[in-house]
């Protein structure tokens, strides 16, 4: 199969490409530097065609004319040359329902794309879509979303008129899995494809959101960045940060047994750190009532003591860095870790909670 795809400079064009490199498709770009009249010859072989080109937001008005109108004719007339039914996916917007200039554009185009089908019976797959965000999104071009997460992340003031406001969004990665099931379930007439999970946010959620983000690096608390909405707004903040953003210091905090670092900490998934311990230095000698831990060593030869604070019965196992393994605190019994070998111990933590000073539920070998 071979793909053309217009507008491949864009944002959109650009992680379809990716996409289908990823795929192993072969594919031919149409992109600004390009004629019109270059359609013809770019449509030799072309079994699919991915129609992105358009602009949003144009400096001068009769560029929705001539971007939007004019270059899908164009496009329909070229396809009709071939004499080839060639499939057409088009990125239209939810304002081809609404009078203003870029919704009646995007309506002339769907239109145009209508008569194609009538006329030859290439397949249509028009997309009404909203604001479409994700990884090399325009920051004051593309979405809001863009737009804050590269003000935010580069401390610039953002702007909201109305922060009750209901935002519609579609992740870009999730256009990408719809726009490949088109390639592999080909369909007849004129269809109109929903995306889906469509989601929504008011204008202020999606900023506070998005500056949590950007505070997380200090407060070391992460958003719920695993699943949904969240997951998706947190990658693309992400891909606004510049190359020396890459990397954030955290508070060490050492002595004469070791360092203690704070590496990550969740709302109601615990934390992460790691610690060091010098030779023959012991660390711990604690208990918890309901917290619990894991730790792995990293480096280094560890002896892990344990005792039960009502029946004092103790354990202790050793483990060596060598050979991973979890090592688990019980609520009750009093842990600690000791450095046995030669060199430097280096030991990975996780808590089931985030350290509360104010409730540390951290005891003091007492009992």
């Amino acid at each position: 199969m071979k793909v053309l795809v217009t507008g491949s400079d864009g944002f959109v064009g650009k992680n379809l490409l990716v996409k289908l490199a990823e795929n192993s498709i072969d594919f031919v770009c149409f992109s600004k530097r390009h004629a019109v009249d270059d359609l013809v010859s770019l449509l030799t072989d072309i079994d699919f065609v991915f129609h992105l080109a358009g602009v949003n937001r144009p400096q001068d008005p009769n560029d929705f004319d001539k971007q939007n109108r004019e270059l899908t004719a164009r496009l329909c007339e070229a396809i009709q040359k071939t004499g080839r039914a060639i499939p057409v996916v088009f990125t239209s917007s939810i304002q081809a329902a609404y009078d203003n200039a870029y919704g009646i554009s995007k309506k002339f185009a769907e239109e145009a794309l209508i008569q194609l089908n009538k006329a030859i019976q290439s397949p249509i797959y028009l997309y009404r879509l909203p604001n479409v965000f994700g990884k090399w999104a325009k920051p004051n071009y593309n979405s809001v979303v863009a737009t804050f997460c590269h003000n935010i992340a580069q401390n610039l003031p953002i702007r909201i008129d109305d922060p009750s406001k209901i935002v519609p969004l579609i992740y870009i990665d999730d256009l990408l899995e719809s726009f490949m099931s088109m390639l592999s379930n080909l369909q007849f007439g004129v269809s109109r494809p929903v995306v889906k999970p469509e989601y929504s946010i008011s204008v202020g959620m999606l900023a506070s959101q998005i500056k949590a983000f950007h505070d997380s690096r200090s407060a070391l608390m992460t958003e719920e960045v695993g699943i949904g909405l969240t997951r998706a707004l947190y990658a693309t903040y992400l891909s606004s940060l510049r190359p020396e953003q890459f990397a954030y210091v955290v508070p060490a905090y050492e002595d004469s047994r070791g360092r203690f670092v704070e590496m990550l900490k969740t709302k109601d998934s615990g934390q992460f750190s790691f610690f060091t311990a010098n030779p023959g230095i012991t660390r711990g000698g604690h208990y918890h009532h309901t917290k619990s831990e894991k730790f792995l060593v990293l480096q280094g030869l560890a002896r892990f003591g344990f005792r039960n604070i009502l029946t004092n019965e103790t354990f202790e196992l050793s483990v060596d860095g060598l050979s991973p393994k979890i090592v688990e605190t019980i609520p009750g019994w009093t842990h600690d870790i000791t450095n046995i070998g030669e060199n430097e111990l280096i030991v990975m933590l996780w808590a089931s909670e985030a350290f509360d000073r104010a409730r540390p539920d951290t005891i003091t070998n007492k009992v």
